[in-house]
């Protein structure tokens, strides 16, 4: 299973696509591709993908054994849990919200702060948490080594490893499973692709002042997010951010940008999941981040646009676990 390239997944004949007059404002966005790019020394295998999807469902890497990857990552909630901030071991509260994982393989780093450049650093920061899985990844793998089908699905994954079931090997299968879980084909995507009647005349509108004040600037790109750190302290949040990764006090209170794909139904919104509406999300970003006072026309326009960003869910399985 390769990685569709950009290109290829861009190449639309422009003799095809219909002028609705909005080219201009169409152009400063790219639809998403199938795949992101995928690291030299994790290509997709349906071998490694399969396993993937058997840890991320998998409790007994959790210490109490009640608690996967898709608790908090839930796919029926849009790949979050709409709570304000995550629950996890023995009901410890954390200090952010759950982002969702879905398209999270075209982030350019991962957390709200940063803190792992990609899905296989990602991948284990949550089972040794103590606020979240909070176990021993050495007690993981021997819980693992436990069940002769995880011997025989990590064998065949990771076919020329003497001893398959180690940490790096969960981490790379966690990650393979997370970069399937994409949604290329949302309404807006078929309208970049040449659907003029994809979108309606709000959703349009609301795409033309997304682009005219300012909020494509941090959010651009196939996942509409640039991937960079600002500086916002969003009501009742005293998270000072990718401070506590960095140290440099020109990164407090900063924290990535989020993707904006399916961004209707992976609500409550923000770093500390206080913001319940999408529309109350826009007024705030246009008052702390582009120093704009929205008024309710544009803010129901702007939110009509966001709705078109929900994909297609990802086709998966819920793994029949040993």
């Amino acid at each position: 299973m390769a990685a569709v390239s950009l290109g290829a997944a861009l190449a639309v004949s422009s003799g095809a696509i219909a002028d609705d007059g909005l080219g201009d404002y169409r152009d400063r966005f790219e639809p998403l591709p199938h795949f992101p790019p995928i690291p030299a020394d994790n290509s997709l295998t349906p071998e490694k993908v399969e396993l993937g999807n058997m840890l991320f469902f998998e409790p007994r890497i959790s210490s109490s054994g009640v608690i996967s990857c898709a608790t908090c990552h839930n796919p029926a909630l849009g790949w979050s849990d709409r709570i304000p901030r995550a629950t996890g071991h023995d009901g410890q509260i954390g200090d952010r919200n759950t982002p969702t994982v879905l398209n999270s393989g075209f982030l350019g780093s991962q957390f709200w702060d940063g803190r792992e450049p990609d899905l296989e650093g990602q991948a284990l920061g949550p089972i040794e948490a103590d606020i979240e899985m909070a176990m021993d990844l050495d007690q993981a793998l021997e819980r693992l080594q436990e069940f002769d089908l995880y011997h025989e699905k990590f064998g065949e994954a990771y076919p020329g490893d003497e001893d398959p079931i180690n940490k790096e090997n969960l981490a790379k299968a966690l990650a393979s499973f997370q970069r399937t879980l994409n949604t290329p084909n949302s309404p807006f995507d078929r309208y970049l692709r040449g659907d003029m009647d994809a979108l309606n005349q709000q959703e349009k509108d609301g795409m033309v002042a997304f682009v005219e004040n300012g909020c494509i600037a941090c959010h651009s790109g196939p996942a509409l997010t640039d991937s960079n750190f600002w500086a916002i302290q969003v009501p009742g949040s005293t998270d000072v951010g990718r401070f506590d990764v960095t140290g440099d006090e020109a990164d407090m209170y900063k924290f990535r940008t989020p993707t904006l794909r399916n961004v209707s139904v992976t609500y409550p919104y923000m770093n500390n999941g206080a913001t319940e509406t999408l529309e109350e999300a826009v007024a705030i970003m246009g008052t702390e981040m582009l120093g704009r006072d929205f008024d309710e026309a544009t803010i129901a326009d702007i939110a009509a646009f966001l709705h078109t960003l929900t994909g297609e869910m990802p086709d998966f399985e819920v793994p029949a676990l040993p």
